[in-house]
């Protein structure tokens, strides 16, 4: 990877609209964003993937995630030439 990509944490709020906004404010700069999500978010699989659902539809279609663990990495698409 070329490119540093932005991290960010969810803790025992779970997902804020600040923290929405910074994802977003992050992919003015970034074309990978990494989100962990502590055990205050309530740490299993399920409320990692609905998480990752719900960054996903504020976000839109050009957005996608992949889950490792309790770690969701978020890409955008290119943009075609």
């Amino acid at each position: 990877m070329s490119e540093i990509q932005a991290t960010l944490h969810i803790g025992k709020n779970g997902l804020t609209e600040g923290i929405l906004s910074s994802i977003k404010a992050n992919f003015k700069n970034h074309n990978d964003v990494k989100i962990i999500v502590l055990k205050g978010a309530g740490r299993d699989r399920k409320t990692t993937r609905e998480i990752a659902e719900k960054i996903r539809a504020e976000l839109g279609k050009k957005y996608v995630f992949k889950i490792i663990g309790f770690t969701i990495f978020i890409k955008k698409w290119r943009k075609e030439k």
